[in-house]
């Protein structure tokens, strides 16, 4: 049986909610090992001139605990 153990990151990137995911999930393995999965939980982005500036995702990253 293993144990897991799910984390909650906030991340934002100019380019699109993937690379925000992506950043969330590489900013906590700098910290946590055996990342297992990760939840897109809520996405959201700011407006400039029209256009979407800023995507921004709420992730929870599942990872298990020796």
């Amino acid at each position: 049986m293993s144990v897991l153990k799910v984390i909650e990151v906030l991340a934002n990137s100019s380019e699109s909610w993937e690379d925000a995911a992506k950043k969330a999930v590489a900013q906590a393995a700098k910290s946590v090992d055996n990342i297992k999965s990760v939840y897109i939980n809520e996405q959201s982005a700011t407006v400039k001139n029209g256009e979407l500036d800023d995507y921004r995702v709420n992730v929870k990253i599942t990872f298990e605990v020796k």
